[in-house]
């Protein structure tokens, strides 16, 4: 009995040094529209709160600037030059292009080192009968939407728990049924280890909210004040969130990562992107579906009581392909066999240290031109937006807003820039590089 007991209080012991790790995913917010990254007219109190109590991040960079491959190279560890999902590919009459059988995600590295594990929200990477359903992706748990355009509706027919199907009204605001169901599941799980994936679909289009609330008489348009309140509804979720942990007391033992999954959907141009100031004053150049900072850098938080320091901001870059192997140092757990990340462990960075150094980070996007860009030695930033058209050089340290093409005066670091390219990604059928798509993506019947 003694030996017994010695046992179970040496597994206690090692479950209580292992952290919960939470990842909320927003989807297409801009890095400016927060108030602790300089935003003045959308109130984000909580998500301000968090970064006061935690550390900013601004150059925590997604994995391409669309959902469905971002969401691949976070879950997989794999950039978009490696990953199998490497643009938004439609299914009818549900879902997305799945992720293949074989695919190692952080939530299988995690089950194997015993955590409880579960998203929420917005999976986007495979239909419940293919192999990139979530539940045979490592996932005990499901709630929300599985696929991509479903999730253009706030006000849905059904959403998915589990693999079953929840019949709806169509006049119930999901999000709250998935912000229910996240803490419920948060709750019964307290004990830990646990690894939740929140991929929370606010502020994507389809343009809806169900109150409008402190917005209502502004003097704006109707769109900027659904889209000001659909970021206010996100930022009061993820208040909910943390103060769930306070409640549960394991806030001190849970290190939670907040990311948008690309660049914001508007133009800087635009009612919305012009009102906000999207683009920071024309700091960061491009939105979702290019390849420049803006579509790229993500309004990075991460906050760990006692273990990353309250306030403070730490400019390293990191990118999503960096979570997976981050997780597995954190929790302890071994990578399978024969996997290879893309990524380095930022689990030091994570705890007020040190970050790893390394060459370059990589990029490509199928959506019509095949585009890429890589972040070398630093500071140097390489666009090519086609196969056929020139490559563009920056200089990130002296021009953040990637408004003066180099290229011309540097041929030695274009050409360094291209070999990386090159060196970088795995060619695969379904990701030719073309100068131009002909027309959308071929959908498939399932």
């Amino acid at each position: 009995m003694r030996f017994l007991l010695l046992l179970l209080a040496a597994a206690c012991l090692q479950a209580a040094d292992k952290p919960n790790l939470i990842f909320i995913l927003c989807d297409d917010l801009a890095q400016g529209d927060l108030g602790c990254y300089g935003q003045k007219l959308i109130q984000t109190p909580n998500l301000d709160r968090m970064a006061a109590e935690g550390t900013r991040f601004p150059q925590l960079y997604s994995g391409t600037s669309v959902c469905a491959p971002s969401r691949a190279s976070l879950m997989t560890g794999l950039h978009t030059g490696r990953s199998p999902i490497r643009a938004n590919r439609e299914i009818q009459p549900e879902g997305q292009k799945p992720l293949p059988e074989g695919t190692v995600t952080v939530a299988e590295v995690l089950k194997s080192a015993g955590y409880a594990t579960a998203c929420a929200g917005k999976w986007g990477m495979g239909m419940f009968d293919t192999p990139g359903s979530p539940l045979k992706r490592g996932f005990d748990h499901f709630y929300g939407y599985n696929c991509q355009r479903h999730a253009h509706r706030y006000f849905p027919d059904y959403l998915w728990d589990d693999d079953r199907r929840l019949e709806l009204d169509g006049k119930t605001y999901a999000q709250e049924l998935i912000q229910q169901d996240a803490e419920k599941w948060i709750r019964a799980h307290a004990g830990g280890p646990f690894f939740f994936f929140y991929a929370i679909t606010l502020p994507h289009g389809k343009f809806e909210i169900d109150d409008l609330g402190q917005y209502a008489n502004k003097p704006w348009t109707d769109l900027q004040k659904t889209y000001a309140a659909m970021v206010s509804r996100l930022d009061r979720d993820v208040g909910r969130v943390l103060d769930l942990l306070k409640e549960l007391k394991i806030d001190d033992h849970t290190l939670v990562v907040f990311a948008g999954d690309n660049g914001a959907s508007f133009d800087p141009k635009s009612e919305v992107g012009r009102l906000f100031n999207q683009d920071m004053g024309g700091k960061l150049r491009g939105y979702k579906r290019s390849l420049y900072e803006g579509a790229l850098r993500q309004a990075g938080i991460a906050r760990w009581p006692g273990k990353l320091p309250a306030g403070s901001v730490r400019e390293e870059p990191w990118a999503f392909w960096d979570f997976l192997p981050t997780a597995a140092e954190l929790a302890g757990a071994k990578l399978p066999a024969g996997y290879r990340s893309d990524g380095v462990s930022v689990a030091s960075l994570l705890q007020g240290g040190a970050a790893p150094k390394r060459e370059a980070f990589y990029w490509e996007l199928h959506e019509a031109a095949s585009l890429q860009a890589v972040r070398f030695d630093g500071r140097w930033k390489a666009v090519k937006n086609g196969p056929q058209a020139k490559t563009e050089l920056y200089d990130l340290e002296t021009d953040l807003a990637e408004t003066r093409d180099l290229a011309a005066d540097k041929p030695e670091l274009v050409a360094r820039a291209e070999a990386l390219m090159a060196a970088s990604r795995t060619d695969h059928p379904d990701w030719p590089l073309v100068q131009k798509r002909q027309g959308k993506a071929k959908t498939q019947k399932k």
